[in-house]
């Protein structure tokens, strides 16, 4: 997993996690939702970047 990606998807994460709490805070559901897609979007891609590393490091 690159470095590059590796930050990419925490700050998606992190972005996510302030969507959401923005959204609890003032009440709008669609923000609070698209907090969790960006959380899962950036879980999603983790997963697969792991998924690579560890192909990478069976050869």
């Amino acid at each position: 997993m690159g470095l590059d990606d590796k930050i990419g998807n925490k700050g998606e994460n992190l972005g996510g996690k302030l969507k959401e709490g923005l959204g609890k805070a003032t009440g709008d559901e669609g923000m609070e939702a698209e907090g969790h897609k960006d959380q899962a979007s950036s879980n999603v891609k983790d997963a697969a970047e792991n998924v690579k590393d560890a192909f990478k490091q069976g050869r």
